[in-house]
């Protein structure tokens, strides 16, 4: 019985002669080789620092499989089936190729079209093609270019004006002095998760607690061009000239964070400067340069760069072309950075974000003590875990744990996450690496007051019936899987009224098929539609107030609810200017400073997402937010572009919100998450959901309200 087991299982894993023919085919040439070398860079990447011999492997593997793709793509001789397995074969090495690179960004380097090739690395790709069965001449010519076919490479430009400062500066290297400073081993805390703890440690944070980095007084407030600074501002420079090199500079929007990280970065010497922005504020960035450090030119940025001075002190980028200028970027010799609006970056899987921490770590790589400034007013939009990216963007954690500076500083606390004492000292820990955080409150005591006042509008006419027909519906579905998921419950659980958590999960599933499904109304249409309902009555409630109290700020979130706003303008008579998203940055500046020197342009109508940051609208002191967002940041932003230095009179922004609709619910939802940003930077006791959305909020109100009707 064994024996005839034993030969039943020989049976089975006998193979078709056919099978063992493509088998055999598929384990000669050269693409096994390339696997088994590319396991093998990949090994050690995992283990630690990249050795030199590792280096050349990585190269070499990276110039074969380019050369190999262009030859399966030119091979006529074999079927198109068998040319797209090879290639995808080729495709999985370079994955791996790339997932390497990323682990260690220096990699990059051997990848760009003028990467030298050695000695060793020639020797070592004569050796691979042997092994695969192929002989080369011994003075084959080295590829010239990029090995990856990436697809974000396509893109990816150097300016001529680069190059020229490359060649002009053909021996300068790396300040690595400091720069690779080893990981302390941990003592204590070794086994223990802390970027969960760390961040918990703002979350939980009790009013009094530190929210900002102790800063030296200034020897003076002076600036260039006889400009004066803060008293605040002056600080920060104060602490850049004495050696304090990461900020995550998060003052009131308002209160001069442009100049204050040019003057750190005059003040550090951290030249050339790198400043990654949003595209609606490049050109202010360029004019604040110009003002605040005049002697250090600054360069924009536009497309692939045709236009940009190579050799200026201060290069400035959008986050929408950063993909395009990566690999120049990275390797230009930076000795600091600045993000501005750094919450761009909060979401770590995005592209940008990528490319943001990506240079981020070229830079801390190539040169001790880089300037890395993180600008926002707004830290915090959502939750907690904002935090994130802007750390790891500073070198102050990776994706896994604290870096050397923060892990020295918790060692040396004495205590673990067990210990009830923990949480203060580890958020105190991260604050002394280099948050700032200050309120208008407290520094710009002669600064105006600010209210927000709703103005309730009732809709009327087709609109209106329309609107709330629609929220019927969308309540009518919603009860309708409530009731769906009561009755097909297996648990046999019952529960007296209404079942809070199966209304949250029925609200969470609404929100994801909102998301992921195109639907006819849902939360999201709803809140166009009241826009577009509204618009009209915003817009005349503007214009009265242009008349009467001058200058006025308008901003909505739909391009057509800025459509109609404008129709409203023209036919009253009344000049605007307009600041849009599609707009080029010279047709964006000229609009604005229409609105800010032009007596008779009364109104300029503003885009919530195109407008809301870096902009500077002090000349009027009336806001109209037409429109709600789904933030209170955003909302806050927007206020604060006529809420800042230099204004002199109160500031009123008037929220037009639609009575007896979803419109007020979220307007409530909104202000219930003001105080996060207070409560982990200022210590404020204010009880708020960190994570709360409000979209999904207000989705669990309208089916609690339904549900309370019905009963």
């Amino acid at each position: 019985m064994a024996r005839r087991g034993q030969r039943q299982s020989s049976a089975r894993r006998i193979v078709p002669r056919n099978q063992r023919r493509v088998r055999d085919l598929d384990n000669r040439g050269i693409i096994p080789v390339l696997a088994r070398a590319v396991r093998e860079v990949e090994a050690a990447a995992e283990r630690g620092p990249v050795m030199a011999s590792v280096r050349t492997k990585f190269q070499v593997v990276a110039l074969l499989v380019r050369e190999q793709r262009a030859l399966v793509k030119a091979d006529e001789t074999s079927s198109e089936a068998h040319r797209a397995e090879q290639l995808k074969r080729l495709d999985g090495v370079a994955t791996i190729l790339a997932k390497t690179a990323a682990r260690d960004t220096s990699l990059l380097a051997l990848l760009a079209e003028d990467a030298v090739v050695s000695d060793a690395a020639r020797s070592l790709k004569r050796d691979m093609l042997r092994t695969a069965g192929v002989e080369t001449a011994p003075d084959e010519a080295p590829p010239t270019k990029p090995a990856l076919a990436d697809a974000t490479t396509e893109r990816r430009v150097v300016p001529q004006s680069v190059i020229s400062r490359q060649l002009a500066n053909p021996f300068l290297a790396p300040d690595f002095a400091s720069a690779a400073r080893s990981q302390p081993r941990p003592r204590r805390l070794a086994g223990w998760e802390l970027l969960g703890p760390l961040l918990r440690s703002f979350e939980y944070a009790g009013s009094g607690a530190p929210a900002c980095l102790a800063l030296p007084e200034p020897s003076s407030l002076g600036a260039p061009g006889g400009l004066q600074l803060m008293s605040h501002q002056a600080r920060l420079v104060a602490a850049a000239a004495a050696g304090h090199r990461t900020f995550l500079l998060a003052d009131e929007p308002g209160l001069g964070k442009t100049a204050q990280a040019l003057l750190a970065a005059k003040a550090a010497n951290a030249y050339p400067l790198l400043v990654v922005v949003p595209n609606v504020v490049k050109t202010n960035w360029a004019r604040e340069a110009g003002l605040w450090t005049p002697n250090r030119p600054s360069t924009v940025i536009h497309g692939n760069g045709d236009t940009i001075d190579g050799f200026a002190d201060i290069v400035i980028v959008n986050y929408d072309i950063l993909d395009r200028h990566v690999d120049w970027l990275g390797d230009l010799g930076f000795r600091g950075m600045v993000v501005d609006e750094a919450h761009f970056i909060k979401n770590k899987t995005s592209q940008r974000s990528q490319h943001v921490l990506q240079l981020s770590d070229r830079i801390r790589s190539r040169s001790a003590h880089p300037l890395l400034m993180a600008l926002t007013g707004t830290p915090l939009i959502n939750d907690i875990e904002d935090f994130s990216a802007i750390w790891q963007f500073l070198g102050w954690i990776n994706d896994t744990k604290p870096l050397a500076e923060l892990m020295e500083s918790l060692e040396e606390t004495g205590l673990t996450p067990a210990d009830p004492g923990f949480y203060p000292a580890a958020r105190s820990c991260v604050v002394d690496l280099g948050i700032v955080r200050r309120r208008k409150v407290d520094v710009a005591a002669d600064l105006p007051a600010r209210r927000i006042a709703d103005l309730p509008v009732e809709l009327d006419g087709e609109a209106s019936r329309s609107i709330r027909e629609a929220e019927r519906d969308l309540a009518r579905r919603l009860v309708s899987r409530y009731e769906g998921a009561l009755a097909t419950r297996t648990s046999g659980l019952v529960i007296e009224g209404i079942d809070h958590d199966l209304v949250r999960q029925v609200a969470t599933w609404e929100r994801k098929d909102t998301t992921t499904a195109k639907t006819d109304q849902n939360v999201f249409t709803m809140m166009r539609r009241i826009g577009q309902a509204k618009a009209g009555l915003a817009a005349d409630y503007a214009a009265q107030l242009a008349r009467n109290v001058g200058k006025v700020v308008f901003f909505a979130k739909h391009v057509d609810v800025m459509d109609i706003a404008q129709q409203t303008f023209t036919k009253r008579g009344i000049r605007y200017s307009s600041i849009r998203g599609q707009q080029t940055p010279a047709s964006r500046q000229q609009n604005i400073d229409a609105f800010v020197n032009d007596p008779d342009v009364s109104i300029v109508v503003c885009s919530l997402t195109a407008a809301g940051v870096g902009i500077n609208l002090q000349v009027a002191s009336n806001v109209v937010l037409a429109e709600l967002s789904w933030t209170d940041a955003e909302q806050t932003q927007a206020i604060d572009r006529l809420h800042r230095i230099g204004q002199g009179d109160p500031v009123t922004a008037w929220r037009i919100i639609a009575a007896q609709t979803i419109d007020a619910r979220i307007a409530e939802l909104i202000d219930s998450k003001a105080g996060l940003a207070a409560r982990a930077l200022d210590g404020s006791d204010e009880e708020v959901s960190s994570s709360a959305d409000v979209q999904l909020e207000a989705l669990v109100a309208l089916l609690t309200d339904a549900l309370s009707a019905s009963q």
